[in-house]
């Protein structure tokens, strides 16, 4: 695979920034962290929670950039690194979510909230919110943050193939979640 002039400057920065260089961690913090907000975000889906899970995710990134095999590792390395973070955050979501609903069922049982009928983004929101946390990623990482069918298989590491069939179930079931959000 060839690599473009970006990709060699990542490469370049992840060396430095390995023999202590601030500014060169500086800089790579700098060209990769809006991306991995933006991944967080569509993986969470709250702006400042994916602001704390990619500043956690930093920590882990710094402090393990010793054990990177190869610098030119580093994107595929590091959004593994975003997603584990932000599948952490989920888990702690559902916990406290399912604490406070059992908190309120005590409080006041019976009670129901009167919504309004969602739009269309906002069904697009629900239904990817509702997706399993992998299928979610693939989703953004395409259509979101524009990777390739290669880039993403090196960065969640199976065959191009597995990707392109997971990114097509992860569309049909997100075409599924949506109709029945419409509906309900």
């Amino acid at each position: 695979m060839r690599k473009n002039r970006e990709q060699l400057y990542d490469e370049l920065l992840v060396l430095r920034s390995l023999e202590g260089d601030r500014q060169a961690l500086g800089e790579l913090v700098s060209r990769w962290h809006p991306r991995f907000r933006r991944h967080a975000h569509c993986l969470v889906g709250n702006r400042e929670a994916a602001e704390d899970v990619v500043q956690e995710a930093w920590l882990a990134i710094v402090k393990g950039l010793p054990r990177l095999d190869a610098a030119g590792a580093f994107a595929g390395w590091a959004y593994r690194i975003v997603a584990n973070k932000c599948v952490d955050w989920v888990r702690r979501q559902k916990r406290d979510r399912r604490l406070s609903a059992a908190l309120a069922e005590t409080a006041s049982p019976g009670q129901e909230l009167a919504g309004n009928a969602p739009d269309r983004a906002e069904l697009l929101r629900a239904a990817l919110a509702r997706l399993p946390a992998d299928r979610r990623a693939l989703l953004c990482m395409h259509y979101l943050e524009g990777f390739s069918m290669t880039q993403i298989a090196d960065i969640v590491n199976v065959p191009e193939g597995t990707v392109k069939s997971r990114l097509y179930h992860a569309r049909q079931e997100l075409r599924r979640l949506m109709e029945r959000e419409d509906h309900e």
